[in-house]
């Protein structure tokens, strides 16, 4: 069986980077400010900023693409 056994809030990758402008978290884990996004499967996430930024497409679920 090939599941995959991560805690949902562990980053796939060892640095977290924003996925709007690029911005990398301090830390190997986001902060807690940062935006958590599944798109076609694929776990991304925007900083503080970027978040701010689009709240209205966030939060009409718009994907990202759309912003």
């Amino acid at each position: 069986m090939d599941e995959d056994t991560r805690s949902p809030g562990e980053p796939a990758a060892e640095n977290v980077v924003c996925a709007r402008c690029g911005t990398v978290a301090d830390s190997g884990t986001p902060p807690p400010t940062w935006l958590c996004s599944v798109e076609n499967g694929v776990r991304q996430y925007f900083c503080e900023d970027c978040a701010r930024t689009h709240i209205r497409a966030i939060e009409s679920r718009l994907d990202s693409s759309w912003w």
